[in-house]
């Protein structure tokens, strides 16, 4: 079975509000994304509702998987230099609420900053299923908000039989 692969890119400056609450990385459609062959990452989403802003709309942090598996989760996240003294992250299963288990967190990290520009990697992998979509959150302890200056999220599904 082929793998399937959802690979999400944002270069875009994503302001991130400080007050110490995780936020869901937001990524363009279209030609914004790197790679959705297996359409994991639409403007309109399995339960039909329809993202008219990704900007704005925590549900363009989306990536639904295609098919049951083993999934390969892989983030960049890079953040501003300024004023923290913690930065979070984490991986979250159906962080809008939309199943019985709602933010199921896994792969969270808490880091304290380097100097200069704050720039980190992470894998983590878990089983995957279609009705559950997943998201990367971030989180700061700045006095204001901080931007994350570039994101990217991937989803590599090696296809399982359902258990």
């Amino acid at each position: 079975m082929p793998v399937h692969i959802c690979s999400l890119k944002n270069a875009e400056p994503q302001s991130i509000p400080s007050g110490g609450g995780y936020h869901v990385v937001h990524f363009p459609f279209g030609s914004g994304e790197s790679y959705d062959a297996h359409g994991m990452h639409q403007m309109m989403q399995p339960d039909s509702f329809h993202i008219t802003n990704w900007r704005t709309d925590d549900r363009s942090g989306l990536i639904w998987p295609a098919v049951h598996g083993w999934g390969v989760l892989t983030a960049m996240i890079q953040w501003e230099s300024g004023n923290y003294s913690e930065l979070r992250d984490q991986y979250v299963r159906d962080p809008l609420g939309f199943t019985a288990n709602p933010a199921d967190t896994t792969a969270t990290d808490h880091r304290p900053p380097s100097p200069g520009m704050q720039c980190f990697t992470k894998h983590h992998e878990i089983f995957v299923h279609p009705d559950v979509p997943l998201a990367l959150r971030v989180s700061h302890n700045a006095s204001g908000p901080r931007d994350l200056v570039l994101a990217e999220f991937k989803l590599a599904i090696h296809p399982a039989e359902e258990s």
